[in-house]
């Protein structure tokens, strides 16, 4: 067998994805999830879940102690940004304290290597597109900030203790493959709120602000397939092999408006997507492309599914097939 691997937050998306494909290459992988925003359903079977909340020093520090992981993949955040701008409490503590507490029970049980999972928005309003690794950071929202927060707090931790860290910057975790899709409640990411809108489970898709600098007018964003995502981790684990520390981020290289994802799910749907225009969402900057070209260079990875019609048509193959998310059947 190969390594062993803590993965937090492993039952919840982009958790999900890199839980079964570290399954398929032969790790043994443990999956610490307190069920929140994660489900059953989407841990692989064979795949041991522990279920536990990262603020349980006593029981994190008991499954550690349990399986002896080499590594820890740490997924385990909230992740709204709207959210984070009404309930910045709610952000400060699960996504920086709480990280501490893992940290913490880490070291003491002789842990020293954790690839993070953070994000494009550690950026803030972008000055250049694609956005390189050392682009100025000034997140605009308490999400963004406390991803930076926990990456600085990884970055002493490294100097005072010897942990070795990747942090991996993206943004919109996309698509779908085979049982494993996106269900999140309530939804708020764009290509899975557009498909209810087809489905019909929601009367129309709401276009938050239309009058950003962009081509037209509407937030653009950089759209990842969520396996992609997940090899991307996989291979930051040779990194940590060598005792190396990263930051990288993971993009497509080219965005796409809230209006070319409609019309692109239009296509692929073959259905009219019914949507209106809102005020703008507080936190959201105008553009958000990541560069990856260190992530070619220095992890070997390349998207592959980088079509944005690829994308949008997997996600529409697990919705169309899983009307109620996890709980369908």
């Amino acid at each position: 067998m190969g390594d062993r691997i803590l993965v937090t937050g492993g039952a919840g998306y982009v958790g999900s994805f890199s839980v079964d494909l570290l399954a398929k290459r032969g790790f043994e992988v443990v999956v610490y999830d307190n069920l929140s925003e994660g489900h059953r359903e989407a841990v692989p079977d064979g795949v041991p879940l522990e279920v536990g909340d990262l603020a349980d020093g006593a029981r994190l520090t008991a499954v550690l102690e349990k399986f002896e992981p080499e590594f820890v993949m740490h997924f385990a955040a909230s992740a709204l940004v709207g959210e984070s701008i009404e309930n910045p409490l709610k952000y400060f503590e699960n996504n920086i304290a709480n990280g501490v507490n893992l940290v913490r029970a880490m070291l003491a049980a002789g842990v020293k290597s954790i690839v993070f999972s953070s994000s494009a928005a550690t950026y803030g309003e972008p000055s250049e597109v694609p956005i390189p690794e050392d682009h100025p950071k000034a997140p605009v929202n308490p999400y963004g900030y406390t991803k930076l927060a926990f990456e600085q707090f990884l970055e002493y931790c490294g100097s005072a203790y010897g942990l070795s860290s990747v942090a991996l910057r993206y943004f919109n975790a996309s698509g779908a493959a085979g049982d494993l899709g996106e269900d999140h409640t309530p939804e708020t990411h764009l290509i899975p709120n557009v498909l209810m809108a087809a489905l019909g489970k929601i009367p129309r898709f709401s276009v938050m602000g239309k009058d950003y600098k962009t081509h037209d007018g509407t937030c653009v964003r950089d759209f990842i397939h969520v396996s992609d995502l997940a090899d991307a981790h996989v291979r930051a684990l040779d990194l940590l092999r060598e005792g190396r520390s990263d930051r990288i981020n993971l993009g497509n290289g080219k965005g796409f408006s809230v209006l070319d994802v409609i019309k692109v799910a239009e296509k692929v749907t073959g259905r009219d997507i019914p949507h209106e225009f809102a005020p703008r969402r507080p936190g959201d900057p105008a553009v958000l492309v990541a560069s990856s070209k260190r992530a070619a260079e220095v992890l070997g990875w390349n998207p592959e599914y980088a079509s944005i019609e690829e994308i949008v048509r997997s996600a529409w193959e697990w919705h169309s097939e899983h009307p109620q998310g996890y709980g369908s059947g």
